[in-house]
């Protein structure tokens, strides 16, 4: 199973793949789409779009998994972070991909056990369930990364309870 974690936002959305067979996770990539605050919300979105498109096609995900928005106190940002995940939804929908959203707090006790782990300690058990020699940058792509290695563990736990 392939899986496209993608953490949203209109200046940067990071993304990271990762591949799971059995209990073993293989990093595939990962990175981020960046866009101009220059430019007008419909070309930023778009740029997004295409990007998560172009990353459906090269790797072929089955699932995608993203960040669930959480309460913002800056309205204007927790709307545009919203734009930028509605894209991302959209592309799933379209590609025809098993989408599921996490929110922050089910990221970090699925990665590390604790809901209420630092960011550190969830890039320190990114590096360490892909085997990679450093922590993955930047810390959007590394949060792309936890939330699909999220999706996996969520995934193969409701397969074993027999929910699927």
């Amino acid at each position: 199973m392939i899986i496209l974690g993608i953490d949203p936002g209109t200046a940067i959305t990071g993304y990271g793949i990762v591949e799971v067979k059995g209990n073993k996770f293989y990093y595939l990539g990962h990175g981020c789409i960046f866009t101009d605050a220059k430019l007008p919300m419909e070309k930023r979105i778009q740029k997004i779009y295409e990007k998560v498109s172009e990353l459906v096609e090269i790797y072929r995900p089955n699932d995608l998994a993203v960040e669930e928005l959480f309460f913002n106190k800056n309205v204007q940002t927790a709307i545009t972070v919203g734009q930028a995940r509605g894209v991302v939804l959209l592309v799933g929908a379209m590609k025809g991909l098993n989408v599921k959203g996490y929110t922050p707090l089910q990221v970090k006790q699925a990665v590390v056990g604790y809901g209420r782990a630092q960011k550190c300690q969830v890039q320190q058990m990114v590096k360490t369930f892909l085997n990679l020699n450093e922590i993955p940058k930047p810390d959007d792509a590394a949060d792309a990364l936890a939330i699909a290695i999220c999706h996996a563990h969520f995934k193969q736990t409701t397969l074993r309870s027999g929910q699927i």
